[in-house]
């Protein structure tokens, strides 16, 4: 059974082209899809209304947005490199921002990777492509 991956981005339009650029990129892999930072950390910590969740079975990567409402990416990201449990979750940034401050602060709190979402579609399904084709099928995850 193929594990989850678990999108954490607050914009609607942006959730259904990611849903429509994974159809596009035959990725099969279950979409879970939570709203603010806040959530992601309930989904993978399972509290709140994800408490019913086994926290043992996590996802196969993470895509994350930035900037979000009630905790922000750089604050989701710092809690699941704290975490003994999720530490080597693959986390991948998926986000508008181009700031160098951001690609930095990110890489210096342990994400895998940063990719600016393209603008164009096209581009967007050949980004979703290249990222579940590496970190769903090329890459070696730790057991």
């Amino acid at each position: 059974m193929q594990k989850e991956i678990l999108l954490v981005e607050d914009n609607p339009d942006d959730v259904e082209l990611t849903r429509l650029a994974f159809e596009e990129a035959k990725i099969a892999n279950q979409l879970a899809v939570v709203g603010d930072g806040a959530e992601a950390l309930d989904y993978l910590f399972a509290r709140g209304r994800f408490a019913d969740r086994d926290p043992a079975d996590l996802p196969s990567l993470v895509l994350l947005d930035l900037n979000l409402p009630k905790v922000d990416g750089r604050e989701v990201l710092q809690a699941i490199r704290a975490n003994e449990a999720t530490r080597s979750l693959p986390v991948v940034v998926l986000t508008t921002s181009t700031e160098p401050f951001d690609v930095e602060a990110t890489y210096a709190l342990g994400v895998n990777s940063y990719i600016q979402k393209p603008v164009d579609f096209e581009q967007f399904v050949w980004a979703v492509k290249q990222v579940g084709l590496y970190w769903l099928v090329l890459n070696h995850s730790r057991p």
